[in-house]
């Protein structure tokens, strides 16, 4: 039987622990700390990411890191992009050569421009790096958490661990789709975080929708152009990890990308907009390492 650890206590990590253990399967979910471990027993939810959401019964919460990952067959990582060297290096040696990570962080790391599965191919074994999945898509985590319909892909080089994986998240609720196209799911996830910041900015400035749908289009034009120098299936950006996440994320009240851009069109400093966050906008961080990749590629954005 499957053992999967969840690393990230974000609202996204907790919502995917929680769906896990939803259906009977065993998952730890890893904190940083023992006091966070304390709290999150203690409420039996995520008061700070996602409060009313109960914990399962079949959800073990701990902080240590051999309690949690010394079995598991799948390690999901859920932590934001610019952490996500640190916390893979941190649970390094506890990973064998039979162990799947599943990426659910969508960005680029800021200094590199480099993608999540890339991280991992430069920290980890190459059988670890060759069954690498990442997961994106529209997914909303307070939907998928409150069991609204919600579908996502999930890629990979290896066909075989694309599909345990897909075996694992698919539910009544959750629908999972697999791709081959790593380059490109990698690439739309977090690109889409960009054009949500602007996207809030013309709602902020009351632009009006035709001004934002033409953004939208147009954003869409170049996360395409960048992804298919990088070496991804331009018929990826059609589909569930491309224009299905741009569309949730660039228009949705539930975006903190959209919101970040909504506040800055108002007149708020970044660096306010960001403190009074408790999410992680990806967007900002994504923005620097966009440009950097694009440049590195040839591409004009």
């Amino acid at each position: 039987m499957e053992q999967i650890a969840v690393i990230g206590t974000t609202t996204w990590g907790t919502t995917l622990a929680i769906h896990i253990a939803h259906k009977g399967i065993p998952v730890s979910l890893l904190t940083r700390t023992k006091e966070e471990t304390s709290d999150l027993i203690r409420a039996n939810e995520n008061t700070r990411f996602l409060p009313g959401i109960p914990f399962p019964k079949s959800l073990e919460i701990t902080n240590s890191q051999v309690q949690a990952l010394e079995n598991a067959t799948i390690l999901v990582i859920a932590v934001p992009s610019q952490s996500f060297r640190i916390n893979l290096l941190q649970i390094k040696k506890h990973l064998n050569d039979s162990s799947i990570i599943l990426s659910a962080t969508k960005g680029l790391e800021r200094v590199s421009a480099l993608r999540m599965s890339q991280i991992i191919e430069e920290s980890l074994s190459p059988s670890i790096s060759e069954a690498t999945c990442v997961l994106s898509g529209p997914n909303l985590a307070k939907e998928v958490s409150f069991g609204k319909p919600s579908l996502s892909v999930v890629a990979s080089k290896s066909t075989k661990s694309a599909q345990r994986i897909q075996h694992i998240l698919t539910s009544n609720t959750f629908r999972i789709y697999t791709s081959s196209d790593l380059i490109g799911v990698e690439i739309g996830g977090a690109l889409k975080n960009i054009i949500a910041l602007g996207s809030g900015i013309c709602d902020g400035f009351d632009f009006g929708e035709n001004a934002k749908s033409a953004f939208i289009t147009r954003g869409l034009a170049e996360i395409t152009r960048l992804g298919v120098a990088a070496g991804a299936n331009p018929r990826t950006f059609a589909g569930l990890a491309g224009l299905g996440d741009l569309i949730a994320t660039a228009t949705s009240e539930l975006s903190r990308n959209r919101y970040v851009g909504q506040q800055l069109a108002r007149g708020i400093k970044l660096s306010d907009i960001l403190t009074g966050m408790d999410n992680v906008a990806e967007g900002v961080h994504t923005t620097t390492a966009a440009l950097t990749l694009a440049k590195e590629l040839g591409v004009d954005m």
